[in-house]
């Protein structure tokens, strides 16, 4: 629970902040706005929901693992099993299948801004003031791959531990519950590599916080 509340407090600043300035209606910017609203919905059910999970898987077998001997021919030993084939479609569909599609499309971006910053510094001494503007929307589109590389790894290094530990059989209770909460905080860290990379967001969660996105005309105001 302690993971849900900054998550949803979190991802509820950028979907503020990206929806109601008119500024910052950018393709790159829905993007950021569609990973928030997925962690913002991680952080309101998801998280409350696997908690009740847990809970009430616990509520459930708690009799069967009070007097586990009554239940058993094999005393000493109590084992849940997990159905192989189970395990390796969730593994495939949760892990490898986004992964692989991440780190595919993520280099595709990345190529693509590498070959616009590499135009722009061979033609940075011929750029007029009349192109100062595509100049600069194309430095900006070099920091949102940059920043872009930073949620991928940043969510490789959330999610891998897990699955290592998961394929490696050596998963404990109390690993897999780190681990687990290990993965949820990924829906936390994203608005915070925000704030260190994008000034505007720091900009408008000031709007926010002080209520100046209540005034009239705040929709146009320079956040950039």
């Amino acid at each position: 629970m302690f993971i849900s509340v900054p998550t949803v407090a979190l991802n509820l600043l950028v979907i503020i902040s990206v929806s109601h300035f008119r500024r910052l209606h950018t393709p790159t910017n829905l993007l950021l706005l569609s990973l928030a609203v997925s962690d913002f919905t991680v952080g309101l059910v998801v998280l409350p929901s696997e908690i009740m999970r847990a809970t009430a898987c616990c509520i459930y077998v708690k009799d069967d693992l009070l007097q586990k001997d009554t239940h058993t021919s094999c005393y000493g030993e109590c084992v849940f099993f997990m159905d192989y084939i189970t395990g390796v479609v969730d593994f495939v569909l949760v892990f490898v299948a986004p992964v692989t599609t991440i780190i595919v499309l993520y280099m595709r971006v990345f190529v693509v801004a590498v070959s616009q910053a590499r135009a722009m510094r061979s033609h940075i001494t011929a750029v007029s003031l009349q192109h100062s503007g595509t100049l600069t929307s194309r430095k900006s589109e070099l920091k949102a791959a940059r920043t872009l590389g930073i949620l991928v790894v940043v969510f490789l290094t959330c999610f891998c531990p897990f699955y290592c530990v998961y394929l490696s059989g050596e998963n404990s209770p109390t690993t897999v519950v780190f681990l687990l909460c290990l993965i949820f905080l990924n829906s936390c860290m994203n608005p915070v590599i925000y704030a260190l990379f994008y000034p505007w967001f720091r900009k408008s969660v000031k709007h926010i916080v002080t209520l100046q996105i209540l005034q009239p005309g705040s929709r146009e105001a320079n956040i950039l």
